[in-house]
């Protein structure tokens, strides 16, 4: 008798809450695999693991698992993503600009249209670094050295038509030199292009500022310029703009859901993700990895991923590309 009485305040509490309490429940018990189409150490790979730890931390999903599947600036995970997790509750995904770049670039037959949004999570800043002992010691200086010789000028960063490359091309455009002939070496996780850096392979590197601040602060990266449009605290480089030169661009990271994915298991991973994000141990670890809250939710994400895809388009050509 005791425990039917329980069964039916506990069905009262659900029923009385408007479908809040079920959603709550469902989004706790999630048990999640969050896919990262790169390897260790890049953004990607530390936005989904920073999801992980605040997801579970926060309360939010039961257990959440991390994998990674770089290549081809992150088209190869996205096409694995887009086969296995049609339809899928507890399966999601980490992209950003960079893979709407290499999905043009590399002409790949599946982009960031095909999944489905959840939110947009953050928008750091891109860094452009020279090694400690380099003779260029400023903007103005890598600019005389591109327009000397592009083709001796040797770029790192990520994936291919990814926003590392992007910066590059348009910081080579704007020394006066053919973007085209830029010589630029990708890299698919920041762990190895960091690794080039610091062994003296590299004239130039390109990465969120994040992945590099370590390296920065010690002194073995000296930091150009920032691509944020305005000032961060805490970071001494001053943005490409403040330098004189006109050009901006914002590092976004978002989560997606696979295609079809609809109706309650749509709301649980929404509302998992949203209560996330708004959570103290997001926020925090925001804070400790100087990433900027870019936060938007399904719906203006999805309008954004329209826009963005357009906009990334006409860079791209304008620098060569894409056709």
């Amino acid at each position: 008798m005791r425990n039917y009485f329980k069964l039916g305040i506990l069905a009262a509490v659900v029923g009385g809450t408007l479908g809040l309490g079920t959603l709550q429940a469902s989004s706790q018990d999630l048990e999640l695999t969050i896919m990262a189409p790169a390897g260790a150490g890049g953004g990607w790979d530390s936005a989904s693991r920073s999801m992980q730890e605040a997801m579970m931390a926060s309360g939010n999903a039961k257990s959440v698992q991390v994998i990674n599947v770089p290549g081809a600036g992150g088209t190869v995970g996205l096409a694995q993503f887009i086969g296995s997790a049609k339809g899928s509750s507890n399966q999601l995904f980490v992209a950003g600009i960079t893979l709407v770049g290499a999905s043009i670039s590399n002409q790949s037959p599946v982009d960031l249209t095909e999944v489905t949004p959840i939110a947009r999570l953050t928008g750091d800043s891109l860094v452009i670094v020279v090694p400690k002992d380099s003779p260029i010691k400023s903007m103005d200086d890598l600019l005389a050295t591109i327009k000397k010789d592009v083709a001796t000028t040797i770029w790192v960063g990520g994936s291919a038509g990814g926003a590392d490359h992007i910066l590059a091309a348009l910081v080579t455009k704007a020394a006066g030199a053919d973007p085209s002939k830029i010589n630029y070496v990708a890299y698919s996780g920041g762990g190895e292009s960091l690794a080039a850096m610091l062994g003296g392979q590299a004239t130039a590197g390109v990465s969120g500022y994040g992945e590099w601040e370590g390296q920065i602060k010690s002194g073995d990266l000296r930091a150009l310029a920032i691509s944020y449009p305005e000032p961060i605290e805490g970071i001494e480089a001053k943005p490409l703009k403040a330098q004189g030169l006109d050009i901006e661009l914002v590092n976004w990271r978002g989560i997606f859901a696979g295609p079809g994915v609809e109706g309650a298991d749509l709301d649980a991973l929404k509302s998992a993700v949203e209560k996330t994000v708004k959570s103290a141990e997001w926020q925090a670890i925001l804070k400790a990895r100087g990433w900027t809250d870019y936060y938007a939710p399904s719906d203006e994400f999805k309008a954004f991923i329209g826009s963005e895809t357009e906009r990334v388009k006409t860079i791209l050509t304008s620098i060569g590309l894409a056709n």
